[in-house]
C-alpha cells in the first residue's frame, strides 16, 4: 500500500487493519465511527462504520491524542449540548 491519503476508500486499506469502535456506541451499530492503526503505527484511519468500503480520514497519532485529550477535558461539550 502507498501512503494512505484521507478520502482513501476504507475498502482499498489492509484487509489485515483490526477496526475498533467504542463500546458506548451501541448494540445497533448506529451512529458509529471505527477506527484502525495502520502499518507502521505512525497513523490511524477513521471510518463510519454504516459504509465501511465508504472514505476514511488519516490522521497521525498526534492528532488522534489531541482530539481524545481534547475531549477528556471537555473542550467539545458544548458541542453536544
Amino acid at each position: 500500500m502507498d501512503k494512505a491519503r484521507n478520502g482513501i476508500l476504507a475498502g482499498e486499506l489492509p484487509s489485515t487493519l483490526s477496526w475498533r469502535k467504542s463500546v458506548r456506541s451501541g448494540p445497533n451499530g448506529g451512529n458509529c465511527v471505527e477506527l484502525a492503526a495502520l502499518p507502521g503505527g505512525e497513523e490511524i484511519a477513521v471510518r463510519n462504520s454504516r459504509f465501511p468500503e465508504g472514505p476514511a480520514l488519516i490522521y497521525t497519532v498526534a492528532e488522534i491524542k489531541a482530539l481524545v485529550e481534547g475531549a477528556k477535558d471537555g473542550e467539545f461539550d458544548d458541542m453536544i449540548a
